[in-house]
């Protein structure tokens, strides 16, 4: 495989959106909305945020996903995501019928103030920013992740997605 280490395709943490733990949901809704990615000349959206605290110890990811599902209607909520759902069956449940769309908006609104560190996931895995690109591919295939946090001195440094990932296998191999 290529000699490239992931510090040589990390985005560096200055240009990947993060947030302090205290931030409310509608915030990180904020920062992913207005953040892009530039990589060369290609450009992208950020599917996830790193959340610090206040000594900028990194303490989780929340990824766009996890955002949507705090986010999704109470009445939707607890029904087992690997089965598929019901959307609004009058036959089911006609008082669902009668919800308005103004009660959903209002609710998601609410929900939309919890702070981030409700929906935050740990931490899964890191790399080092001289490890071989080689571990990113294992630990991204492994635990099936799309971003690791990329460390250099006991510091974040970075993040590697597995975007950049593909495109340096791409490199590689065409």
């Amino acid at each position: 495989m290529h000699s490239k280490c992931v510090g040589d395709i990390m985005i560096p943490m200055d240009q990947y959106p993060h947030i302090p733990h205290w931030f409310t949901i509608r915030q990180a809704v904020a920062e992913l909305e207005h953040s892009e990615i530039t990589v060369g000349d290609r450009k992208s959206l950020p599917r996830a945020l790193l959340v610090f605290d206040e000594t900028y110890e990194l303490l989780g990811i929340v990824r766009r996903r996890d955002i949507l599902r705090r986010l999704e209607p109470k009445y939707l909520q607890g029904i087992a995501h690997h089965h598929p759902k019901q959307w609004i069956d009058p036959q089911i449940d006609p008082d669902l019928v009668a919800m308005s769309m103004e009660k959903e908006t209002e609710s998601m609104r609410e929900q939309a103030e919890a702070p981030i560190s409700e929906v935050m996931q740990p931490i899964e895995a890191t790399v080092d920013f001289n490890d071989h690109i080689s571990k990113a591919i294992y630990l991204m295939v492994s635990k099936d992740l799309n971003l690791i946090p990329v460390i250099k001195e006991n510091n974040v440094v970075g993040v590697v997605r597995s975007v950049d990932v593909f495109h340096e296998v791409a490199d590689i191999i065409l």
